[in-house]
């Protein structure tokens, strides 16, 4: 890395040391995740639908089951979604409160009984 000289070293010192505390690394495979759209949409619909199974988040997002259980598992792997198997049906739901939040500020809501009609 080559060492560029600093104007004001006194803000160098200041913004590196926001460098020290988060795990950027765990942030940036966050993001990544959120990066893709579909993944995205298919958080939305766990977030709104909690308990939903593969083959109603596939009809919801106009996608194949294939690819929703590949998103799915890639969340589970992250520890977002976590799976309940109920007879031969798995339903999934969103558990990670810092995603939960981040759907939050993007706009997203939970599903009311008036949201129904």
């Amino acid at each position: 890395m080559t060492e560029t000289p600093a104007i004001d070293p006194d803000h160098v010192r200041r913004a590196a040391q926001a460098l020290v505390t988060p795990d950027i690394a765990g942030w940036a495979g966050r993001f990544e995740l959120l990066s893709d759209p579909n993944r995205l949409r298919l958080l939305l619909c766990l977030h709104h639908a909690p308990d939903i199974c593969v083959t109603d988040l596939a009809a919801a997002l106009g996608m194949t089951g294939t690819a929703v259980s590949h998103a799915l598992r890639l969340l589970r792997q992250q520890g977002w979604v976590a799976a309940e198997r109920s007879g031969r049906t798995v339903r999934y739901r969103l558990v990670d409160d810092t995603v939960h939040e981040l759907l939050h500020t993007i706009g997203a809501t939970h599903f009311h009984e008036h949201d129904a009609s």
